[in-house]
């Protein structure tokens, strides 16, 4: 049976339980900076597999506690630097795992609110003072699920992610900056949080992003640009969130992705024949779930977390 039309879920689940096995590898260490947020990408695709018990709960959430700060805060991994980034995949992990309960959420939200700038809406990633619209997004994200939106000042960062809009309808991740499909997912995904989606043209930018599909059914992030599985989730969940997801070519897309599974250990990659990686096999999943892929459970658009996940989540903090 072909891999272009045919999921590999055991493959997968047994590619991204093997991952933390790997402990006397140097691309282990070399990555150790990835360390949560390969957990949150792995927990995801597991989740929306349908797997989402095929790590041990336990084992999860004394790591998440071990890379937390006395202010609140994580970082990426054991003794590296809280950063608004890994605060917020600390979160979707715990939402995943049911177990925000276990944890001082008034504190995480303290610390992520410390971080917006009262002037100008940014926020920025850290005590260094970064600013990116991803940091944005990732508080929004943070702050929505804990129901804790009320600490910041939210018509600022609307007012500033607007300040990002290009003459071409796409985002960019500080004023000025070239338009990105990942800078357009987080900004669109702000929006969508704080209710603004009317402020943008839908039309104008559902053009710019459809116009990411390639010929081999592939996405990319930007004009001249190869094709990647990645954008299967930083372009089409813009589009869904905006309802514009219709306008891609969602067959062709699903081929591609399907092709670039590893069908030996399982995986998938950035293209077909390249090594596969947790990151891209996370978002190659949720792109088909998006695509309302068969055996898949729906993914959020503006969470990406599985909508149960979401649901479970805001019903106990946004009461």
């Amino acid at each position: 049976m072909s891999t272009e039309s045919t999921l590999l879920v055991d493959k997968h689940l047994s590619y991204i339980v093997s991952l933390d096995t790997k402990k006397d590898t140097l691309e282990y260490w070399l990555t150790e900076h990835l360390r949560l947020s390969g957990l949150y990408w792995g927990l995801t695709a597991l989740a929306l597999l349908g797997r989402q018990n095929a790590l041990p709960r336990d084992e999860t959430i004394a790591f998440v506690r071990s890379c937390q700060h006395k202010n609140g805060g994580f970082g990426a991994a054991p003794g590296h630097d809280a950063h608004i980034l890994n605060t917020g995949y600390a979160v979707q992990i715990l939402a995943l795992q049911d177990a925000l309960d276990e944890f001082d959420t008034e504190l995480i939200a303290k610390y992520v609110a410390a971080l917006q700038n009262r002037e100008t809406g940014a926020f920025a990633g850290d005590e260094w003072g970064e600013t990116d619209t991803r940091f944005i997004y990732s508080a929004f994200n943070c702050l929505s699920l804990l129901g804790r939106l009320s600490l910041i000042d939210v018509p600022l960062s609307v007012s500033y992610i607007l300040s990002c809009q290009n003459y071409d309808g796409g985002f960019g991740l500080c004023p000025g900056a070239e338009s990105h499909a990942g800078q357009i997912f987080t900004c669109i995904g702000v929006l969508a949080i704080a209710g603004k989606l009317d402020l943008i043209d839908r039309d104008v930018l559902g053009d710019w992003l459809s116009e990411r599909q390639l010929p081999n059914g592939g996405l990319n992030g930007r004009p001249e640009k190869l094709e990647d599985v990645c954008y299967s989730w930083w372009v089409l969940s813009p589009l869904a969130m905006i309802d514009r997801l219709g306008w891609i070519d969602a067959n062709g897309l699903a081929r591609f992705i399907l092709g670039c599974q590893d069908p030996e250990v399982g995986g998938i990659a950035d293209r077909p024949e390249d090594r596969a990686d947790v990151f891209h096999t996370c978002f190659g999943i949720t792109g088909l779930s998006l695509l309302g892929f068969k055996g898949l459970k729906e993914v959020d658009a503006v969470y990406c977390l599985p909508k149960d996940v979401v649901k479970r989540t805001f019903a106990r903090y946004n009461k």
